[in-house]
């Protein structure tokens, strides 16, 4: 049975590189057909956010290419709700992400599952590599 990865972000998309490796090294793994799911917390929210606007810091958007995450079969993305409402935010400020069930005559579904702290607490226990970004 594959190992199961759980990629952890943590911090906001910008300022630092974080954001962006993680994801890079999410796509790198889903193409090699990793078990990946992604969970979302603390500032990490930001990086789901719809409609940013990089121009004023000089880097470039990556947030359109969480949109590619189902093409890979990255359907499991657990985005912590206190983490959302500490922060002002809800699941409509978010990206809308989905995958393509083949299970299901290509059915959308949505990629992000809204977990409480103690419902992430349950899944993470169940990873096999958890890497922190």
């Amino acid at each position: 049975m594959a190992k199961k990865f759980m990629y952890m972000n943590t911090k906001a998309p910008y300022g630092t590189i974080y954001a962006l490796e993680s994801l890079e090294v999410v796509l790198i793994g889903a193409a090699f057909e990793q078990d990946v799911s992604l969970a979302f917390i603390g500032d990490g929210v930001y990086q789901l956010t719809k409609g940013q606007n990089t121009d004023g810091i000089g880097m470039k958007n990556f947030s359109p290419t969480y949109t590619a995450l189902g093409d890979y079969d990255v359907n499991k993305i657990y985005v912590e709700k206190e983490s959302l409402e500490e922060r002002g935010l809800s699941l409509d400020d978010l990206q809308h992400l989905t995958w393509e069930d083949e299970d299901e005559d290509w059915a959308e579904k949505d990629s992000i599952r809204l977990v409480s702290r103690s419902e992430l607490a349950d899944v993470i226990e169940d990873q096999d590599v958890i890497l922190s970004f």
